[in-house]
């Protein structure tokens, strides 16, 4: 089996990513890099490039479960865990970028980490971004977990979470794991419900974001808060 150093300097990845930086190179070489050796008769570059096509892309082997993630040829637990602690230090990045900034100023950054938070999720998940007076985000809580198809949320519970935490407003954002992010009926239903609940505290909701394929959708921006 062929050696990555024994490559020439341009086509070995953690060169190449040194030289131009990582979003010069492929999904293949990034994958090479993370899985750092090979198998009997393919280099890494090789097993990157047979993983992604297995799985299909890129996405869907970062957000495959533990079991099909192991059965995988040259994977294993070891990798996996490896895989999902890297990809947990990639949201609390997303999520530090939030920190001491005005949530409106940085719609952006607020729709990267959701969809880094949410959009793997198999399970319907609600989570609550709760800000101060200046907008800036004092934390995030994940408010309810439900089924594949829906989640519970119980206002008086979120009141609870807001007056906790001293918050002045409140994004709310929840998954579709159907991938389709269309705002459903019930969707608007317990925002005006939170919406109403918290402004017995006067805590403002300033938006609602549904996660799926794509961008997330916005209920402000569809004029329904």
């Amino acid at each position: 089996m062929s050696s990555i150093k024994d490559w020439p300097e341009d086509e070995r990845p953690r060169e190449r990513l040194l030289a131009l930086g990582a979003s010069g190179l492929s999904d293949a070489e990034l994958l090479a890099i993370f899985l750092r050796t090979g198998i009997v008769g393919r280099s890494a570059v090789d097993l990157a490039r047979d993983l992604l096509a297995e799985f299909g892309g890129l996405r869907a082997l970062l957000g495959a479960d533990q079991a099909a993630f192991c059965r995988a040829k040259g994977l294993g637990q070891a990798k996996f865990a490896q895989l999902q602690a890297v990809l947990e230090l990639a949201r609390r990045h997303l999520a530090e970028e939030l920190a001491d900034r005005d949530l409106l100023s940085e719609p952006a950054a607020v729709r990267r980490y959701l969809i880094a938070r949410l959009r793997e999720e198999r399970q319907e998940v609600f989570l609550g971004l709760f800000l101060d007076s200046q907008l800036q985000l004092i934390a995030t809580e994940e408010l309810s977990r439900g089924t594949i198809n829906a989640a519970q949320v119980f206002p008086r519970e979120v009141v609870r979470a807001a007056l906790r935490l001293g918050a002045a407003a409140v994004v709310f954002a929840h998954n579709h794991p159907s991938g389709k992010p269309e705002p459903s009926p019930q969707d608007r239903l317990i925002t005006e419900r939170l919406k109403a609940a918290l402004a017995t505290i006067d805590v403002r909701v300033i938006d609602h974001f549904v996660v799926g394929e794509g961008e997330p959708v916005s209920l402000a921006a569809r004029g329904w808060i």
